[in-house]
């Protein structure tokens, strides 16, 4: 579920995977891996992720613990 919302709001900003990891200091692959759930994601990725993609991580948690 996290995989799929961070790669629904990257495609929702507009931004590519390339745009995100350069962002983060990485490279492509790194942002594919954990979109396609082949990598998890930790924390501190995940804000950084949020922050370059405008996620609501608290609303996304929300959503998950609700499910």
């Amino acid at each position: 579920m996290i995989a799929k919302a961070l790669a629904d709001q990257r495609r929702l900003k507009g931004l590519s995977q390339t745009q995100v990891a350069k962002a983060m200091g990485r490279h492509q692959p790194f942002i594919a891996n954990i979109e396609s759930g082949q990598r998890r994601v930790d924390l501190v990725e995940l804000l950084d992720i949020a922050a370059i993609i405008d996620l609501d991580v608290p609303a996304l948690m929300k959503k998950i613990t609700d499910s």
